[in-house]
């Protein structure tokens, strides 16, 4: 039976089991972005996909995870954030499942649609959960820093995943390990709290909801298309003003709403503001690692799919010691912009040390240092934003505040990963042009390595380059004071100075 909304905050007891659950599912979610991406040349060959399609298998799960993410969150909120999780991650299986046994291409697309479809029900009730499960504030600061490890660490041990089941067994099993992984994280019906919703009955925002989601597919759906047709092209050119005017519109409409689908109140908080920018632009700086890394290991260095996959396993490390280590320690203790800022700065240097990379760089020199400081910087940046993305918040705003969060992530990814690769792509074309005269047919294969790197250093430039300017929006943006003890209890809990 549902809890309404305003009724007193009890702690809940099994909380620490309950977030060994919630974790697992955030995992499930993570651990499917990147999974894919080492299983694909295998699924591609078993199918017969064209090289035309096979980014479809990518893009059909962002296009409907990042535009469903809105409305998912609104639905926990509405429904109940513990029923909407235990669908979610149900769903989220059985697409999976259907995925794994696919015997062509249009099964794989539509089970991948599906997940993302699942997925966007999935993640912001596991963080909304999460949220209202964690509301003294020194749980609250290491239940976030464990949550934002796996979100920003969770990607590595994906490709280590992925690299070992493709290698060792099949293609098919990078689908169907979500299975069972969703089979143990639903036993947490029985440890979650109580199922709260939003007071009311459910009534969405349909011009909202659809202008969102139009808008959202629109904007994903041409920043993947970038990728192939370039970012002059009239397609992806049209997609991208389409979104942003039906975007518009949607904050338009949004302001206006009786029961709006994103209530401005939720992102107009600076702080809240300051986490969603903060995780959509720091997913540019990761993800810039992760796609243009494990081409060069793999393309330029030689290496497996599995060995890829281990290379990346001390950047999980550094993510851990920041997000669980550092970060949830200081959380209670000093402003996020604090937190936030330098974990922006670290990332940024790391991405820089990637630079100078060329074809003959050894890994222990080249990639190690920066996989480190990308890594620990990360850590800083996840924990707490993904804690003050929903700080504050009313109740029954805590879906729709995690989707918001999540679909930032989503979006910022999305578009990062098209610009990158468009910017990487045309300085190696532009490099291969420059020496095609000089090129003969024994210096070919050398020649399109060193193409391929210098492209890789364009784009690592204009990633630093975005993370020092996110760094520099949120140390002026985010203005949540230093948390500060209640009066009069002697070494009481810190509370925010604008709660206490």
């Amino acid at each position: 039976m549902s809890q309404p909304s305003d009724a007193p905050p009890q702690a809940n007891p099994r909380r620490w089991l309950a977030l060994v659950f919630i974790g697992l599912a955030q995992l499930m979610i993570v651990l499917d972005i990147t999974i894919v991406n080492i299983a694909l040349p295998s699924a591609q060959k078993d199918l017969g996909i064209s090289d035309g399609d096979r980014q479809w298998i990518i893009t059909a799960y962002t296009l409907a995870f990042g535009s469903l993410l809105l409305l998912g969150g609104r639905i926990a909120d509405y429904t109940g954030r513990k029923r909407t999780f235990l669908i979610g991650l149900l769903g989220f299986a059985g697409a999976s499942a259907l995925g794994g046994a696919a015997s062509g291409f249009e099964v794989l697309l539509a089970a991948r649609a599906l997940q993302g479809a699942f997925a966007a029900l999935l993640a912001p009730s596991a963080l909304s959960l999460l949220a209202v499960n964690f509301t003294e504030p020194r749980e609250r600061a290491k239940a976030f820093g464990i949550f934002g490890a796996i979100a920003a660490g969770g990607g590595a041990i994906g490709l280590v995943v992925g690299g070992l089941l493709t290698e060792y067994l099949d293609w098919r099993w990078c689908l169907y390990v979500n299975v069972p992984i969703a089979v143990v994280a639903a036993v947490s019906w029985s440890v979650l709290p109580t199922d709260t919703r939003a007071e009311g009955r459910a009534r969405f925002d349909i011009p909202g909801v659809l202008l969102a989601v139009c808008g959202l597919v629109a904007v994903v759906y041409g920043c993947s298309e970038a990728e192939s047709e370039g970012w002059d092209s009239r397609l992806v050119t049209g997609l991208l003003i389409l979104g942003a005017v039906l975007l518009f519109a949607f904050v338009m409409v949004e302001r206006s709403a009786a029961r709006p689908l994103l209530p401005p109140r939720v992102v107009a908080d600076r702080t809240r503001g300051s986490a969603y920018l903060a995780v959509g632009l720091s997913v540019v700086g990761m993800f810039a690692m992760f796609l243009f890394l494990t081409y060069y290991m793999q393309l330029v260095k030689g290496y497996s799919a599995l060995l890829t996959g281990v290379a990346f396993l001390p950047m999980t490390g550094a993510v851990l010691i920041g997000a669980g280590g550092v970060a949830s320690r200081l959380i209670p203790k000093v402003p996020p912009r604090l937190l936030v800022a330098p974990g922006l700065l670290f990332a940024a240097t790391g991405v820089v040390l990637l630079v100078p990379l060329d074809v003959d760089s050894s890994y222990a020199a080249g990639v190690l240092p920066a996989e480190l400081l990308v890594g620990f910087g990360m850590g800083l940046v996840m924990a707490p934003s993904m804690n003050y993305a929903t700080h504050g918040v009313g109740a029954g705003d805590a879906g729709v505040a995690s989707a918001t969060v999540n679909t930032a992530q989503q979006i910022g990814g999305s578009i990062g990963t098209a610009m990158l690769n468009t910017i990487a792509t045309s300085a190696t074309s532009d490099y291969m042009a420059s020496h095609a005269r000089q090129m003969t047919p024994q210096t070919a294969k050398a020649t399109a390595k060193a193409g391929l790197v210098e492209g890789f250093s364009h784009a690592f430039v204009v990633s630093s380059s975005i993370l020092v300017g996110a760094a520099v929006v949120v140390a002026l943006l985010m203005n949540t004071p230093r948390p500060v003890r209640e009066p009069g209890a002697e070494g009481a809990t810190p509370l925010p100075a604008h709660l206490g």
